[in-house]
């Protein structure tokens, strides 16, 4: 496997580093996840990730990408005539431009949310995105790396997922839930890892118990499986 230095692609001489966005793929499908599952929507999926989450899905964006200046990704993402956009990785965060990207795109009027790991600081963010931010759970064998200081600038249109692999990570993540009053803060979501949990265990689990945490399921993986790009 290539290492991370040597899979960088060289930066374009053209683009001022203030511009430059490195990016995986610009895409036009279903959102899978969150509060607008369903609603088509443009992603944009930045290359890089500090994290090496067990189940991961898009590790095809740690490496690699192409670099992008900001008008040429704003004039991708117009190409598409879809008014709801995504920005995810990757860690989008990892790249400090992100934060004039989310901006642009607000100010062009999209409708705009952030999916993060949550292991880096999403405080900052644009306050009319959307922030989807992970917890690691202890199954995810990144559970140190969550960035607690971002749990308490959440707001109600912001959303805490937990990506569930077992019965143990289901009851640690109901005792973090309650220990950070994150019902209260803001929607949270209990997935179960698609590869590891069958999702009428988790189901069961949450009925049994009288949780009014939100369920969720890949919807993208439901309609195409593991495709990346979707």
């Amino acid at each position: 496997m290539p290492t991370i230095t040597e899979s960088i692609p060289r930066p374009r001489d053209d683009i001022p580093v203030s511009e430059r966005l490195r990016l995986t793929e610009i895409f036009h499908s279903l959102q899978g996840e969150a509060d607008t599952v369903g609603v088509p929507t443009v992603f944009i999926r930045l290359t890089g990730c500090p994290l090496r989450c067990v189940y991961c899905d898009t590790a095809y964006a740690f490496h690699g990408g192409t670099w992008h200046s900001m008008d040429e990704t704003m004039s991708q993402v117009r190409a598409f005539g879809i008014p709801t956009v995504c920005v995810t990785g990757g860690e989008p965060l990892a790249q400090p431009n992100v934060h004039t990207l989310l901006s642009r795109l607000c100010d062009a009027r999209y409708r705009v949310s952030i999916e993060t790991s949550g292991a880096l600081d999403a405080r900052d963010i644009d306050a009319r995105v959307v922030r989807v931010i992970d917890v690691k759970t202890p199954g995810s064998k990144e559970e140190s790396r969550n960035f607690l200081p971002n749990l308490t600038s959440l707001r109600a249109t912001d959303l805490v997922k937990f990506v569930i692999m077992g019965r143990d990570d289901y009851e640690w993540s109901k005792a973090f839930v309650r220990a950070h009053g994150l019902e209260e803060k803001s929607q949270v979501l209990f997935s179960p890892s698609f590869q590891d949990l069958p999702p009428k265990d988790l189901a069961e689990w949450m009925l049994n118990d009288r949780l009014t945490i939100r369920f969720q399921m890949q919807l993208h993986k439901l309609l195409w499986g593991e495709v990346p790009g979707r």
